[in-house]
C-alpha cells in the first residue's frame, strides 16, 4: 500500500513502546502525520523522535486515556496542529496481572477497566466528535484474543477486552451512516515489553504460550501495526465492525 495514507493524519496511543510504536512507525511509512500519545512522556518522546529520524512528521502529546480532559486535550491537540483527524489507533491499555476473581481487588478491577474500557471508549468520544464535523474517518481499537475467549488469568483484562469487542460493534453500527469506521485488532501473544515482563518471565510458561499458537511462534508487533495500517486504510472501505485476530491460530482451536 505504498503512500495509502499519504498526508493523512494518525493518532495513536499507548505509542511509547510495542505494538503502539510498531503502529506509528507503519503509519508514518505510509505517509501519514502521526500524533504519539502516552502516559510515558520518554518513551513517546523516543517514538516521535524515530519517525522524525526516517523523514516523518510527528507530534507527541502526554495523555492518560482514563481521565476526560486528557483525552479531550489530545484530540485539541491533534486538529490545533493538524486540522483535522483521519485516523485513530485506541491502543493504550494495561495487562492487569493474575488473580481469581474472588480474590481480585477492587483498586486492581478498577484500575484496568477504567484503562482497557473507559479509555477506549473516552478516545472513541472525542474522535468522533471531530470526525462528525469532517465528515468521516477510521477507528482502530486494541482488543485481544482474550476479548472473544476465556482466560485463567487475570479477569479484568478478560472483562475489558471484551467490552471494547463489543464498543467497538455498536460504534460501527451507530456511526456507518456518517462515514465512520470502526474495527478492532484482537492480537494473540506478541513479543511486546509487556508481555516480556510479564507472561514470558517464567521460561516453562512462556513455552507452555507458544505451544498455544499453531504457527509455533509469538507475534511481532509489526505484524500487528500492518494489520491496523490496512484496517484503517481505504483498502479496507467496506470494513467496519470488524474484530480481526491476529494470533498465529490461537482462537481457531
Amino acid at each position: 500500500m505504498p503512500n495509502n495514507l499519504h498526508n493523512k493524519v494518525s493518532l495513536v496511543t499507548g505509542a511509547a513502546s510495542g505494538i503502539g510504536r510498531a503502529t506509528a512507525l507503519a503509519f508514518a511509512k505510509e505517509g501519514s502525520k502521526v500524533v504519539v500519545s502516552d502516559v510515558r512522556s520518554e518513551g513517546g518522546e523516543e517514538t516521535t523522535s524515530l519517525i522524525k529520524d526516517m523523514g516523518g512528521e510527528s507530534l507527541f502529546v502526554h495523555a492518560d486515556v482514563s481521565r476526560s480532559d486528557h483525552v479531550e486535550n489530545l484530540i485539541s491537540s491533534v486538529i490545533r496542529h493538524y486540522g483535522r483527524l483521519d485516523c485513530s489507533f485506541n491502543n493504550a491499555g494495561v495487562s492487569g496481572g493474575s488473580g481469581l476473581i474472588h480474590e481480585y481487588s477492587e483498586d486492581d478491577w478498577d484500575k484496568v477497566i477504567n484503562i482497557n474500557l473507559k479509555g477506549v471508549w473516552l478516545c472513541l468520544k472525542y474522535e468522533i466528535i471531530q470526525m462528525l464535523k469532517q465528515g468521516g474517518g477510521s477507528i482502530v481499537n486494541t482488543a485481544s484474543i482474550m476479548g472473544l475467549v476465556g482466560g485463567s488469568r487475570s479477569p479484568s483484562y478478560g472483562a475489558s477486552k471484551h467490552g471494547v469487542v463489543g464498543l467497538t460493534k455498536n460504534a460501527a453500527v451507530q456511526y456507518a451512516p456518517s462515514n465512520i469506521r470502526v474495527n478492532a485488532v484482537c492480537p494473540g501473544y506478541i513479543r511486546t515489553p509487556m508481555t516480556e515482563q510479564g507472561a514470558l518471565l517464567d521460561p516453562d510458561n512462556a513455552e507452555r504460550i507458544i505451544s498455544r499458537h499453531p504457527l509455533g511462534r509469538l507475534g511481532t508487533p509489526e505484524e500487528i501495526a500492518d494489520t491496523v495500517v490496512w484496517l484503517s486504510s481505504d483498502a479496507a472501505s467496506f470494513v467496519t465492525g470488524h474484530t480481526m485476530t491476529v494470533d498465529g491460530g490461537y482462537v481457531a482451536q
